[in-house]
């Protein structure tokens, strides 16, 4: 039975989740509905360029009014009132018509009716006589909008758009929308670009990047494949968070880029940590420890989780410490857990597996049972090997005819046919042998 090291092929599903999960920007009140607060809008008309016209005292009033209900929580009325604002929108100007949208959309991304704040928010930038701060932050919090609904394109088309009136230092909100864009575009190189530049700028400057950007960078390295990139992160991430999936996840990656030996490390350091709790963790460990030549301790890791009840008692597991005793040359110890193995199958490979530990510990009696049991089970990947199995026990039994019967079966497969051809010689030479001792003997 040959187990492969599932450690080592591990694939890292999770990268994705935790990137989309992690890092999304959510919208805060203050930056998506900048210039909201009626008062600090009307304040502010002074300082507005001679092309945005002012906000008039009777618009300003009824808005003012119209934002007390919302913020009271009414609101029906706050939409109602905003509702009779727009039936007079043709004797409004273009900086009171769109502060009267930006409401609107005030409004109905505190309901959660995204589609509708990106309307009135698109509204907002439609008109020409508007402050350009007011633009400006408007079409950011646009970006971040379609971001929050799943309309990735749209958030590409605003952030192009922001950047053709921008004059101000770019911020690291701004290549991290680009980034997480990207991402769920699944256009990884372009997002790369931007979550590259935010985690060096951090670096540049001194400071520690935050851990949802090494997040998404990690997973758009591992979207494209470029492991040693992965690790390189993964190991940036354990340095400064020192979190369990880190260090397991890293030890996956160690062996699937075929460093079994940092593997081996890194998953027993954490194991030392106290961070591999869940069966997963376990296994994987178990599995390492197989794959590195240490098989008792493959075997003592994976019983141990059952014993805490960790990892489930199944025929699966009972097999697995089985066959790392077997590795280990503890061939007696392994009894007991094929044994176990074989009761929680219907079907008879561990029967058969059983019925060649026993031959080889000249256990013959049991083995010619166990090889029996499998038979009747069926199920077999090879069912030659339990007629050797048989035919060998029942010849240290010297139950020669019942040796021959049993190594004649094993003679019509393929597989064992050879073997089984030169055993029936053996043990029909070996019958006459006997008989003939037996009758000197009398």
């Amino acid at each position: 039975m040959k187990l492969l090291p599932t450690a080592k092929n591990l694939k890292l599903a999770l990268f994705c989740t935790a990137a989309i999960s992690a890092s999304i920007v959510v919208p805060s009140t203050l930056s998506l509905v900048p210039g909201l607060n009626v008062a600090t809008a009307h304040a502010e008309q002074e300082q507005k360029t001679k092309r945005v016209p002012a906000l008039r005292e009777k618009v300003y009033s009824q808005l003012a009014r119209a934002q007390k209900l919302a913020d009271d929580g009414d609101v029906k009325g706050g939409l109602e009132a905003l509702d009779s604002i727009q039936e007079r929108a043709s004797s409004m100007n273009s900086y009171e018509i769109a502060m009267m949208y930006n409401f609107y959309g005030f409004i109905y991304y505190n309901e959660n009716d995204l589609p509708k704040a990106i309307a009135s928010f698109e509204k907002v930038v439609a008109e020409e006589a508007i402050p350009e701060s007011l633009r400006l932050s408007t079409t950011f919090s646009l970006a971040q909008l379609a971001m929050a609904n799943g309309e990735y394109k749209k958030v590409i088309a605003f952030l192009d758009k922001w950047d053709e009136i921008n004059t101000k230092p770019i911020t690291e909100g701004y290549y991290l929308l680009r980034a997480q864009t990207y991402y769920q575009l699944k256009e990884y190189p372009k997002g790369l670009e931007y979550i590259n530049q935010v985690i060096a700028l951090s670096d540049s400057e001194g400071k520690i990047p935050k851990e949802n950007w090494l997040v998404l960078q990690r997973a758009m390295y591992y979207s494209l494949n470029q492991t040693d990139k992965v690790v390189a992160v993964l190991e940036r991430m354990v340095n400064l968070y020192n979190k369990p999936e880190y260090w397991v996840q890293l030890a996956g990656m160690y062996g699937e880029t075929g460093k079994e030996k940092e593997q081996l490390a890194v998953i027993e350091a954490a194991y030392q940590q106290g961070f591999l709790k869940t069966k997963s963790d376990l296994r994987q460990l178990s599995q390492t420890y197989l794959y590195n030549g240490l098989a008792y301790k493959a075997a003592k890791t994976m019983s141990d989780a059952i014993e805490k009840g960790i990892v489930e008692k199944s025929a699966k597991n009972y097999a697995f410490i089985a066959e790392a005793m077997i590795q280990a040359k503890e061939d007696e110890k392994s009894i007991s857990y094929f044994a176990k193995a074989a009761d929680l199958s219907e079907h008879g490979k561990y029967d058969q597996r059983l019925a060649e530990v026993f031959v080889n510990t000249e256990q013959y009696e049991e083995a010619a049972d166990a090889a029996r049991k499998a038979l009747d089970k069926g199920g077999l990947d090879f069912e030659s090997n339990a007629y050797v199995a048989l035919g060998m026990a029942q010849y240290n039994m010297q139950n020669f005819d019942a040796s021959i019967l049993a190594f004649e079966q094993a003679q019509k497969h393929d597989k064992s046919q050879r073997l089984a051809k030169q055993w029936i010689k053996y043990v029909k030479r070996e019958k006459v042998h006997a008989q003939t001792l037996k009758a000197a003997l009398l």
